[in-house]
């Protein structure tokens, strides 16, 4: 590891620990030659998983994406934390299903069913833009699908 300071590859590991997600492994990091101390992490790499837009285009998938999303819906209704371990849900989800693609309404799909366990408010703001809500009608009858308490619907 390259001090950020000195550039030098010379230092010693002062604390490791696993990350708050723990997905990682925090370590604290001291450089030999000039003494600063950084903080590196390490991750699994997990092998690229890819998303297939409506357009026909082919993705990278992209949680910062998918949290983007899921905190617009639940703006100001749903703690930062939770809406993380939501992200990291969809993700594990999706790899789950063991495969290499997955199309952007299977992604769609993960979300909606978080926000549903999360907030209802947040589920049905998602909802509007996702399945592009024309009218009052189209609320109504997501309303009326969340009072009954069923898993979303593909559109």
């Amino acid at each position: 590891m390259r001090c950020p300071t000195c550039g030098a590859d010379d230092d010693r590991v002062v604390d490791s620990r696993p990350s708050q997600d723990g997905q990682a492994i925090r370590r604290r990091r001291e450089c030999r030659r000039c003494g600063v101390r950084f903080t590196t992490f390490e991750r699994i790499e997990l092998p690229e998983l890819l998303v297939r837009k409506r357009s026909g285009d082919v993705l990278p998938f992209d949680r910062s994406k998918v949290l983007d999303g899921m905190s617009r819906a639940a703006k100001g209704r749903v703690p930062a934390a939770d809406l993380e371990r939501a992200a990291t849900e969809v993700e594990a989800n999706l790899r789950a299903a063991d495969q290499r693609e997955v199309s952007s309404e299977q992604v769609g799909l993960q979300v909606l069913a978080q926000l549903r366990d999360l907030d209802p408010v947040a589920y049905v703001r998602f909802a509007s833009v996702y399945k592009d809500f024309q009218g009052p009608e189209d609320f109504e009858k997501e309303l009326s699908s969340l009072r009954k308490d069923a898993p979303p619907k593909a559109r």
